[in-house]
């Protein structure tokens, strides 16, 4: 069981999950920072379906915990909350979001409505994704987690920001990098449709919406490999996290791991960015989408 605790003067919660030390990590540094060495075999991948605890939903053909599947849901075994799931994106070990076909990319969004319409009820309701070493992933094939809080842990999280700096605009979506970015690089991507929750897309905002994903995260991609980058960027492979907002004026955040926060940041709660929102948003709109 997870263990909520509140410091009194602020207001904010941790929690304490001890089961969380025992997760698996596939990169290299775990070793030799004392961790476990990696899994020879991915339990995400087709044919290891036995190595997950029993599945809890699926889109594709086949029977629960057997192959041909395109999605699989099941329960976290090193969870931080007492509902907590893992979206496996594909059967594909090496095959980011980047990389998948768009007709997949929207399914996994499909998959994100269906799962935060079946725990809305149980609490607020997160789901995000790890991608990379150094944003907190511990095993490499793709996937994305739900997460459900009690209604009463207050969450010191943003809400919508208003829109500046203007990457990608479609008939209902906008993808903007803004002001108050906190990262290089950080986008935004919000529904021009006001007083929603997630659960509330059409299968019409869905089709908008996994292309500006996708683009979003391969501009982020190409900002990330340009040659002048490379010095002031982190040495560790392209990775970033995005989540999507568990309340109303739901919108997903993505934040490009390109540098990592320290003493400053972390003594005083301000976040310091290196690269102006504005010309954040030229740059990545200059990004040929391929």
């Amino acid at each position: 069981m997870a263990k909520f605790v509140p410091d009194i003067k602020t207001q904010r919660w941790i929690i304490v999950t001890s089961q969380r030390q025992a997760r698996p990590l596939d990169f290299s540094s775990a070793v030799s920072q004392g961790s476990a060495p990696p899994p020879k075999v991915c339990p995400f991948c087709e044919g290891n379906e036995h190595m997950t605890p029993p599945e809890i939903f699926r889109r594709g053909s086949g029977d629960a915990d057997e192959k041909e599947w395109k999605i699989r849901v099941v329960p976290n075994k090193f969870p931080i909350t007492d509902i907590h799931e893992v979206i496996i994106h594909s059967p594909f070990h090496d095959k980011d979001i980047i990389e998948l076909d768009i007709d997949r990319v929207k399914l996994i969004l499909k998959v994100y409505k269906q799962r935060y319409e079946a725990n809305f009820d149980n609490g607020h309701v997160m789901i995000f994704c790890n991608h990379g070493e150094s944003a907190g992933a511990s095993l490499t094939h793709p996937h994305s987690q739900l997460v459900v809080i009690p209604k009463q842990i207050n969450l010191d999280s943003l809400a919508r920001e208003p829109v500046n700096n203007v990457i990608e605009e479609s008939a209902m979506f906008v993808s903007y990098c803004p002001d108050f970015s906190q990262w290089p690089y950080e986008v935004w991507i919000a529904p021009k449709k006001n007083d929603t929750d997630y659960c509330d897309i059409t299968d019409e905002e869905i089709i908008e919406l996994g292309p500006m994903l996708q683009n979003s995260l391969k501009r982020l991609s190409g900002i990330y490999n340009k040659e002048e980058n490379k010095k002031m960027f982190s040495q560790f492979p392209f990775a970033y996290n995005y989540y999507i907002h568990h309340s109303k004026n739901w919108f997903i955040r993505i934040i490009p791991r390109f540098v990592h926060r320290a003493g400053f940041e972390l003594g005083t709660g301000l976040n310091v960015n290196v690269v102006d929102p504005t010309n954040a948003s030229v740059e990545l709109k200059s990004i040929e989408i391929v």
